[in-house]
């Protein structure tokens, strides 16, 4: 395939945290309001309950068909990967029936007023998880063949109509927050569905054109076009038929052996991963230690503290997940493999790896002096007044460096680990999540609602220890050593602990009189906490550069 992997990669990932800070934004200033207008109760039902219903349906049923198809297009025929990932609709149908009655029978909803619409909730998340899932087909075939800027747009539509249409009933009537949200819910993901539809049945029946030089177009810029349809030779898909699922004479010939049993895998792995990411809030649900109006305060602060992850290590995991699988083989030990693509392979691991920990360790310094700063901005006086927002904002700092570390390492050792080393891996993760429900039940007793994070933290230094022992035996036959990049520096810390004094300083004695002053003394030293970085790094930032630049001057010579 003539397409740049690494450089198809790095543009996801940067499209994605350009995408996420901007909607970020957005959705900052929407959720301030939502916070000061809309009752706690509520909120603590729809982010904790329904969301978690969401991300329960989705996870398993979605998850392990897209990473088992993510690392195989050039080893199974596209036909076996598209009935393969068809079936995780009617999974996800069934799983929907199931969650939705323990959600409505068998766990608790304190206040009867809000009966009715939690059932609709309920419902609505569930139908709009199937639907999201029959366009897991395409959603795979644009990752696979790099439109980068496809998913991209269609992100920020989901968020755009999403927050139009929440909004629109909310104002209306404050009382209908969770029919707001379960509409708004569905209503988006409709648009998405569509819009995977509309745009690959738009590029079939353009391609054709623009291979015979016949194609122009007044609303896409011929650079656009250009980008679209070069270098896509190996685009299989003639007719949206072909994104539907098709019967080959037998079960064995419309399903692969290999790619099911990958898939069985991953989704044994799903379950118990499912537990470790969302465990919190499967035990505040199934035996509430909080009410929901403390669960709701937990899960402003932990999406507050969360936004690191969400709108940085996530693009980042995402697309380096999808680099390893196309550069490393899972089943050749790496001496076997092209040592070409070992060697960038080890070079991205242990830079990702320096710059995430990087990044979370600026959030744990700069977050000890500005949780209460962004608190106060984000919910107001009131909503901080208890001071347990801005102590569990602060104790989450510590969790982002660890979710930095692990989620790299963890995702370079799933996309290489072989099936059997993923069915061997499934029974470990069992153990991290029991003892981790374990931890959070008892941690929770005894510390309040800051042990959920304490109990993370203990989980994910436990699977960041088995991550770093699969990647050093995973190189130990090479010269290569990718977890170096695990060391920041010392010019760089040296740069940070000097910053985290000055910003301390600040908050004692500047923000009660001046947040702006403090603030401003924060950016000062964050700028200088970049720039050391940079300094120490200046290889990795020329490199960078260097690649920005040429891709600018491949841009410039084709328009």
């Amino acid at each position: 395939m003539a397409r740049n992997l690494l450089m198809s990669s790095l543009e996801n990932a940067s499209f994605n945290i350009l995408f996420q800070i901007l909607f970020r934004c957005i959705t900052f200033l929407i959720n301030a309001w939502v916070i000061r207008n809309v009752e706690h109760e509520v909120l603590g039902i729809m982010n904790v309950r329904l969301l978690l219903l969401e991300s329960t349906i989705l996870f398993l049923s979605r998850e392990p068909f897209t990473r088992a198809c993510l690392g195989q297009k050039d080893e199974f025929s596209w036909s076996h990967m598209i009935n393969q990932i068809w079936l995780s609709v009617p999974i996800s149908f069934v799983l929907s029936l199931i969650f939705v009655y323990i959600w409505l029978n068998m766990l608790p909803l304190s206040n009867p007023e809000y009966a009715f619409q939690y059932a609709f909730g309920c419902w609505s998340i569930a139908f709009s998880c199937v639907l999201e899932l029959c366009s897991a087909n395409m959603a795979l075939v644009a990752q696979l063949y790099c439109f980068v800027k496809l998913k991209v747009a269609l992100d920020t539509l989901h968020i755009f109509v999403r927050s139009i249409l929440f909004l629109s009933i909310i104002i209306y009537d404050r009382s209908l927050a969770l029919i707001a949200f379960s509409v708004a819910q569905v209503g988006s993901i409709g648009v998405i569905v569509l819009s995977y539809y509309l745009f690959f049945f738009w590029y079939i029946r353009n391609k054709p054109l623009y291979a015979k030089g016949a194609l122009k177009s007044k609303l896409v810029p011929e650079s656009i076009m250009y980008k679209l349809y070069d270098n896509m030779d190996d685009f299989q898909f003639t007719s949206i038929k072909d994104f539907l699922p098709k019967y080959m004479g037998s079960f064995n010939s419309t399903f692969n052996k290999k790619l099911s049993s990958l898939t069985i895998s991953f989704a044994k792995q799903g379950v118990v991963k499912q537990l470790l990411t969302e465990g919190e809030k499967y035990v505040m649900s199934v035996n509430p230690v909080m009410s929901f109006y403390e669960q709701a305060t937990y899960d402003v602060v932990n999406n507050l503290g969360s936004l690191a992850a969400r709108f940085i290590f996530r693009p980042i995991e995402d697309s380096s997940y999808f680099y390893f699988t196309q550069m490393v083989n899972r089943d050749l030990p790496l001496h076997k493999q092209d040592q070409y693509k070992v060697q960038e392979s080890c070079t991205v691991l242990s830079q990702v790896c320096k710059t995430v920990t990087s990044i979370g360790l600026i959030v744990l310094v700069f977050g000890q002096s500005y949780a209460r700063t962004l608190l106060l901005l984000y919910g107001g006086e009131a909503f901080v007044a208890s001071g347990l927002p801005v102590q569990l904002l602060r104790s989450h700092c510590l969790a982002i460096v660890l979710l930095a570390i692990n989620g790299v390492t963890e995702c370079y050792t799933f996309a290489t680990m072989t099936s059997a080393q993923l069915n061997n891996y499934n029974y470990l993760m069992v153990f991290f999540s029991i003892s981790f429900l374990l931890l959070s039940y008892v941690l929770t007793y005894v510390l309040g609602p800051v042990g959920f994070i304490v109990s993370n933290c203990i989980n994910m230094f436990a699977r960041i220890l088995h991550s770093i022992h699969f990647i050093k035996d995973k190189y130990k036959d090479t010269s290569y050593k990718p977890l170096e990049g695990l060391y920041v520096g010392k010019v760089f810390i040296l740069a940070l602990s000097i910053g985290g004094c000055v910003t301390k300083v600040s908050e004692n004695n500047l923000l009660n009189d001046s947040i702006i002053m403090h603030i401003t003394v924060g950016a000062v030293c964050f700028i200088c906490v970049l720039l050391a970085w940079a300094y120490e790094n200046r290889q990795l930032v020329i490199k960078m550069y260097k690649k920005l630049i040429a891709k600018e001057d491949i841009k410039v010579s084709r328009d």
